[in-house]
């Protein structure tokens, strides 16, 4: 690729920015090795790639990035038979071990996405796994790089003996040193150690006092460090064992060495794939951290898009950038892009020439979803200022140099992208050589985008196929840049604009708007037409856009409503049914203690307590069968609701449907609850459990509505257990009641309740029910025959 394009277009530089994001040195490097390749395969592999990362990394088990130490030089020299490693290379081969496995149980860990995993798998097969050598080295070295005492019972032993000789040594002179006169001591200076040997500081005056050898003299000579003679056979003997050690620590360190050799070529595979796998780790950091999106890839004639497109280095500087939509058709080979400075232009040039090596390079260019990146067979750019004076060219000469060789080189596969086309020449001369220039490459099919201000060459589009005008706006009324990118209408220079703004002579203004060409004048005009009406479209839109999203969130609204009242509905019938049925066990529990306190009372008082109980009775049976009647009626009234809300279209029965129910002879319910093949079934205010072949669904138009009635609820199959396993608490607690209505109505002397073993939940709220019922004399857990601890049986009067 061209190497000068690149580096005008400032690649090296997100390709800084990326490798930044790398855990290791060696994943840096990797990152500012890429560069924009024509191999497509190649391409999508890397993109796909770096998806696999960006969602392992963001997945419920997160994979981060293992250390990956920097062995390339270690690992050629192992070449070498007899080199040993030190200890610092060693722990980098511990260090190279553990990621590699902790890498590969990542890769082929199942709670992770499969497609991710298929997608790096050809990594697993690169990382060595050898628990003995990684336990070998970590029992032998130390994080900080050295050799551990447990390495070998020898060491072991000589650094005991060591320290203690040590010990013994700063203990003498310690003693010797404060046996010296007071006048030949150092002030705030104790036993130290030079050029190896343990010594004493003593002042100059007092080395006839010590006699002993010296090692060492201070800056100003004052001081003197001096091991005594009763300490050099002490030293000797430390000097001996520092040796021993030595010997003994090398002897490791070249075991452990040949321990690892063999594995050389599989440990080079392994650094090599770690540090690819680093790379894709900071590319995909990257794409996150820039919301990037992963692009397909076409050949440039074929047509591409770039939605959302942002210059990756105005977002790395965390300055506000406006998104642009670019596109270009098949037709289409080149695009003018014209304007005022500072609009942008040479920004968007840039980003689309960075945007298209990025996605080249395996990066994910910082675009939207959706984009379709050219796969470019090289990069042409002259862009900005490029004069040399050494090389006795001036600005112009310099573009020139770069546009003949853009007109030499460039392909139809090549993008070439040309700033300020025309300039630093007579602008009549320079927009016919730029005429010249753009027409030649529009012919061949290069992807060319040029910048101008020469109105000469907004013309081209007109008369030349495959040329195509663009702009940037600009604000006319604050005469500032939008920075939003408008195709197919060129763009005006605002320049006498810009100069009335900045309050020049309004005499000179004049002027020079009365030298503006009649021609450049009705251009100028009709160019602010297309954008006062580009501008109104653009409003149009926006308060479209405004009140679709108004509509959406009303209609969001009423669904939310909606939604609200079913929920209170069902709730007010629920709670409705509930109260009507504590009310109705307590007026039983009533008549029940009045007729036993009857019976215990004398005969004096009896008929009036009957005729009291009775009277009682009357109106309980009133409100009973007023209560009844209005839950029927609200039954009635949902049902209608629902009818109007729902059309059946089917013969299977589900839950809210409106059904038949044959086992009491054709009666109209609707279903409350399916589980397996028993449904729950409320009839009136009625509920009970049938099985759900017994049901026929119905069509609600079909269903007249129910009127309330009063009297006895007709005569039911009657079952003599009920079973309420897996059963929640409201739900168990409706079945046992309705089991034990069903129960007293048929006069049944006891009612079976399975409810399992389990962990006796259900047990225990059914014996609470059970307990707080007057119409349960007793009750107790099944027999061994009867169902045991998993059965209780209610026995009933």
């Amino acid at each position: 690729m061209n190497r000068h394009a690149l580096a005008v277009l400032e690649f090296p530089r997100v390709l800084d920015e990326v490798a930044g994001r790398a855990a290791s040195a060696l994943g840096a490097e990797r990152v500012r090795r890429l560069e924009p390749t024509t191999d497509r395969s190649w391409i999508e592999r890397e993109h796909s790639r770096i998806s696999a990362v960006r969602s392992l990394r963001s997945g419920d088990s997160p994979w981060y990035q293992e250390p990956v130490p920097h062995l390339v030089a270690a690992l050629e020299r192992l070449r070498v038979a007899g080199l040993s490693w030190n200890a610092t290379e060693l722990l980098g081969a511990q260090q190279l071990l553990r990621s590699a496995r902790r890498t590969r149980e990542a890769l082929t860990d199942e709670r992770r996405p499969a497609a991710a995993r298929a997608v790096l798998a050809d990594f697993v097969q690169r990382m060595i796994t050898n628990r003995a050598a990684e336990a070998a080295i970590e029992r032998s070295i130390a994080d900080d790089a050295t050799v551990k005492d447990e390495a070998s019972p020898a060491l072991r032993r000589l650094r005991r003996e060591l320290r203690a000789s040590e010990g013994a040594l700063i203990r003498l002179l310690e003693k010797a040193l404060s046996k010296l006169d007071e006048s030949f001591r150092v002030a705030d200076m104790s036993v130290t150690v030079r050029n190896g040997r343990y010594v004493i500081p003593v002042r100059r005056e007092g080395r006839a006092a010590v006699n002993g050898i010296v090692h060492d003299a201070s800056a100003t000579g004052a001081t003197l460090f001096i091991e005594p003679p009763a300490a050099v056979e002490f030293g000797n003997r430390i000097r001996e064992l520092e040796v021993e050690e030595r010997e003994e620590v090398e002897r490791i360190l070249a075991e452990l060495t040949e321990l690892v050799r063999p594995l050389r070529d599989a440990l080079e595979d392994s650094l090599d794939a770690l540090a690819e796998i680093d790379s894709l780790h900071a590319r995909a950091a990257y794409a996150a951290a820039g919301d990037c999106a992963t692009p397909s890839f076409a050949a440039p004639g074929s047509g591409w898009a770039i939605h959302v497109g942002r210059h990756p280095l105005l977002l790395a500087r965390g300055v506000e950038v406006v998104p642009f939509d670019l596109e270009m058709d098949a037709a289409e080979r080149t695009l003018v892009l014209s304007g005022p400075n500072t609009g942008g232009k040479t920004v968007l040039l840039k980003a689309v020439g960075l945007l298209s090596a990025m996605g080249q390079a395996g990066i994910s260019p910082t675009c939207g979803v959706g984009s379709r990146l050219a796969v470019f067979d090289d990069y042409f750019a002259d862009i900005g200022d490029e004069q040399s004076i050494e090389a006795s060219l001036s600005t112009f000469s310099a573009h020139l140099r770069n546009l003949a060789e853009v007109l030499a080189s460039a392909t139809a596969s090549s993008l070439v992208l040309i700033d300020e086309l025309g300039s630093g020449t007579d602008p009549l001369e320079g927009a016919s050589l730029g005429w010249a220039i753009l027409e030649d490459l529009t012919a061949r099919g290069t992807t060319t985008i040029a910048t101008s201000h020469l109105g000469a060459l907004k013309e081209l589009a007109t008369q030349v196929p495959g040329v195509v005008n663009a702009s940037l706006q600009f604000d006319a009324e604050q005469l500032a840049p939008t920075y939003l990118f408008v195709k197919g209408i060129p763009g005006r220079s605002y320049g006498i604009s810009i100069a009335r703004k900045l309050r020049l002579p309004e005499s000179v203004v004049a002027r020079a708007e009365e030298r503006v060409p009649n021609t450049e004048r009705d251009v100028a005009a009709l160019l602010e037409r297309l954008e006062q009406q580009q501008a109104e479209l653009a409003a149009r839109d926006a308060e479209l856009a405004k009140l679709l999203e108004d509509a959406r969130r009303r209609v969001q609204d009423v669904v939310k409503r909606e939604r609200t009242v079913r929920e209170r509905e069902r709730g007010v019938e629920r709670q409705s049914r509930q109260e009507a049925r504590t009310y109705l066990l307590n007026a039983r529990a009533e008549i029940e203690r009045t007729l036993r306190d009857l019976k215990k009372a004398g005969a004096d008082e009896l008929e009036d307590k009957a005729r009291a109980a009775r009277k009682h009775t009357e109106q309980l049976a009133a409100r009973q069968g007023d209560v009844i009647e209005q839950l029927d009626a609200e039954e009635a009234k949902a049902r209608k609701r629902e009818s109007g809300r729902r059309a059946t279209g089917g013969l299977v029965p589900s839950v809210g449907d409106l059904v038949r129910v044959e086992t009491l002879g054709g009666k109209t319910g609707r279903v409350l609850d399916i589980r397996g093949t028993d449904a729950q079934v409320a009839v009136g205010s009625l509920k009970l459990t049938v099985p759900a072949q017994t049901l026929v669904k119905l069509n609600p138009e079909d269903v007249e509505v129910a009127v309330a009635w009063r009297g006895d609820l007709p005569d039911v199959h009657v079952r003599t257990e009920i079973d309420v396993r897996g059963l929640r608490a409201d739900e168990l607690d409706t079945a046992v009641l309705q089991a034990l209505d069903n129960a007293i109505r048929a006069d049944l002397p006891s009612l079976r309740i399975i409810h399992g073993k389990g962990t006796g939940a259900l047990r225990e709220r059914v014996a609470e029910m059970l307990k707080k019922d007057t119409r349960v004399k007793q009750f107790r857990l099944g027999a061994w025959n009867e169902g045991g601890a998993g059965v209780t049986v209610a026995e009933l009067g």
